[in-house]
């Protein structure tokens, strides 16, 4: 029972009681006997029977609960003390703390505290040196607790005196405790709007996940399940991976909101800023759960905005197993099996992943081992539907029916200068994931059809190789042109950024100010080491979508619209669509392995649409083994400029004659029309004939 004579108008005292790192209740200490600590950590829970706290001193906490999941909390923690008839144990410094459970007839109003102190404490502060150091129970200290300002726990202070009555300083008494950051759920919606301008952003975050977990195969669908809470057929979005798994403390990293940045830039890895899994799939949906296995181990996450829903702090329920045999048992060093079975409740409750389901998706590790499995339901909708369309194709192969992933809304990112209103990749995401990589080698699948890999570099005619310097660092930009993209009337540089696609279809230099100008002309450039300032910080969007507006990339840009323009009027003119009434090829045909997944040169003009969707190296026309090293781009290869300033152009002015009978335009060095005061920029965008050449005819 509680004490009678219990101050109603003293000053309030609040304990955090914790199990695990998780808050169960935040209580209120009745008749505190010393200036105890305010935070407490149940650090072991033991049967009552093996503990004597017979006679020892104890005092009382009730409830304070700041939620209604407090509240909740506080009831399962004193039911599972009370059926089970054990003590949650608390030890910080010289204290030691005994919950002891609750009577049968007890309405958990107040729960009974039974408590030791080991040691004397020090010496106050303020007493002189040679003074005797006095015990816990040598004197009275007055008690002055700070106020409670909103939901945090205000730092208290005590006033102590010594043993000769002497007054002592004001003192901190105990370690200072740590003010963490609230997380509130409402920030999960937040961290989604990293990828606001482009659902597919979200996506490739996962998809850097897989990669840089070195996978082999990459499967992503959306399929429909039955959610027994929704009491319908709801469609969830999966991302599987073969990759080498995470480890429960690599899961618990994997949701923290955001971690340290490593302080050397890896150029074999993509992820760098910690948020990317919350960003991408926030973005995506409302829920996610992880599934994740490692050669000895497997856990699960599970992240989700419908289970934080009206809570105060954001939770995310972690479970993990350990390797036994053949067998994956609940890993009790890291969490209690209480803590387990209340995570795997919320888990089956707020998710289509009953025992079932689990069982089955965890069925999928048999043959990888090791692997990571995303699933993301309640996704983004637009109107009634959803954001996502999604086309599982047709039966037989063909490359023309495979499935895909759409946006919607088929809408076109907005980039400078551009007209085209045709560019698959901003709303497919077959087409997206095809140049994704500046080196592909993970086989990816859309909607179970495998994802042909185009390596632009090697698909270009007229390719260019134009090597510089920017800021002290090699930079090496490949140009040509497409015939796909010429079709498509797209042009612009792709910038890559640690092998991954940053920015697509950038224009430069006359490509802005002109349709016409560029047309069909992509350039490939990785910027890796340009983009990395040398002390861990790195010029790109954490979002991976776009670089920030620096030094760098300023020159960059330069740089490329200088080189992009001395390109196209050195090649304009002999860049005929049509030629002996064949089109353009690429200088050469190149076809991926499916195995080895190094790339095999073909002979120029091989038709490779006559080859099959899952082509091997003993196939013709390589008919080869998997283990002959990949060919490397040689002989033919044109270098164009080394300068990183601009050109001559009037020595590339062109003089024109007329012939008024066939029409045509000829070279001629007799003639001038005065193209000499005519600025690059102004011959650039002219269309037709030259006026002195109207005048002639």
């Amino acid at each position: 029972m509680l004490p009678k004579n219990r101050n109603k108008d003293a000053s309030q005292y609040y304990i955090l009681l914790n199990k695990d790192s998780k808050i169960i209740c935040r209580t209120e200490c009745l008749n505190p006997p010393e200036e105890i600590p305010r935070t407490w950590n149940v650090q072991d829970i033991v049967a009552r029977t093996k503990l004597l706290l017979d006679g020892i001193s104890h005092f009382f906490l009730c409830p304070a609960p700041q939620c209604s999941r407090d509240e909740k909390e506080w009831g399962r923690f004193l039911t599972f003390l009370q059926i089970r008839d054990m003590v949650a144990v608390v030890k910080h410094e010289f204290w030691e703390f005994y919950v002891l459970p609750p009577d049968q007839s007890s309405s958990f109003s107040n729960v009974k505290v039974a408590y030791r102190l080991k040691k004397t404490s020090k010496v106050s502060d303020g007493c002189r040196h040679g003074e005797s150091a006095t015990s816990v129970d040598d004197f009275s200290p007055v008690h002055k607790f700070s106020p409670i300002v909103g939901d945090n726990l205000a730092v208290d202070s005590t006033t102590e005196t010594c043993s000769r009555s002497r007054p002592c300083a004001l003192k901190q008494n105990g370690p200072l405790e740590k003010n963490y950051v609230r997380a509130d759920p409402s920030y999960l919606q937040t961290l989604g709007q990293a990828h606001s301008g482009w659902i597919f952003g979200a996506i490739a975050e996962l998809v850097d996940n897989s990669r840089d977990a070195k996978a082999t195969k990459l499967e992503i669908s959306i399929e429909i399940i039955y959610f027994k809470k929704a009491g319908k057929d709801i469609p969830m979005l999966s991302v599987i991976d073969d990759g080498h798994g995470m480890t429960h403390d690599e899961v618990v990293r994997m949701t923290y909101f955001g971690h340290k940045q490593p302080d050397a830039d890896n150029p074999d890895r993509i992820g760098r800023f910690g948020i990317g899994f919350k960003t991408g799939a926030m973005r995506l949906g409302r829920d996610a759960l992880v599934l994740t296995q490692t050669a000895d181990s497997r856990s699960i996450a599970f992240l989700s905005q419908s289970l934080n829903q009206g809570k105060d702090n954001v939770e995310i329920p972690v479970v993990s197993y350990y390797r036994k045999g053949q067998f994956m048992e609940l890993d009790i060093n890291i969490q209690s099996e209480a803590i387990a079975k209340y995570n795997l409740k919320n888990i089956k409750e707020f998710s289509p992943f009953d025992k079932y389901l689990i069982g089955e998706k965890a069925g999928l590790f048999r043959d990888k081992c090791t692997g990571t499995q995303i699933y993301v339901w309640n996704l983004d909708e637009w109107g009634s539907d959803y954001c996502l369309e999604w086309h599982n194709g047709l039966n037989g192969g063909s490359s023309f029916h495979q499935g895909d992933i759409l946006i919607r809304s088929r809408r076109i990112r907005s980039r400078t200068g551009q007209i085209s209103q045709k560019v698959p990749l901003d709303f497919s995401l077959r087409s997206y994931l095809e140049v994704i990589f500046l080196v592909p080698r993970m086989k990816i699948y859309v909607q179970g059809s495998p994802v042909r890999s185009r390596p632009l570099a090697k698909s270009l005619n007229k390719t260019s190789v134009v090597t510089s310097t920017i800021m002290a660092k090699p930079v090496h930009l490949t140009l040509g042109r497409c015939q796909l993209e010429w079709e498509q009337m797209n042009c612009g540089i792709f910038l890559y950024w640690h092998g991954r696609l940053i920015e697509a279809y950038k224009r430069v230099g006359g490509m802005i100010h002109s349709g016409d100008i560029g047309r069909g002309v992509i350039g490939v450039i990785d910027v890796t080491d340009l983009m990395d300032d040398g002390n861990g910080r790195v010029w790109v969007h954490n979002n991976k979508q776009g670089f920030l507006d620096c030094e760098p990339y300023a020159q960059l840009e330069e740089w490329l619209g200088k080189v992009a323009d001395e390109y196209w009027d050195n090649n304009f003119d002999s860049l005929q669509l049509v030629k002996d009434g064949t089109l353009h090829k690429p200088d050469q045909e190149w076809v991926q392995c499916n195995k080895c997944r190094k790339w095999r040169m073909l002979s120029r003009g091989f038709d490779t649409a006559s080859l099959p969707l899952e082509w091997f190296c003993y196939m013709k026309p390589f008919e080869g083994l998997c283990e002959t090293p990949e060919q490397k781009v040689g002989v033919g290869v044109v270098t164009v400029s080394a300068k990183r300033t601009g050109y001559n152009t009037k020595e590339k002015h062109a003089q024109f004659k007329c012939d008024a009978s066939s029409m045509k335009v000829e070279d001629t060095s007799n003639n001038n029309f005065g193209l000499e005061d005519v600025s690059p920029a102004m011959k650039r965008i002219r269309r037709g004939l030259p006026r002195a050449c109207k005048k002639d005819c």
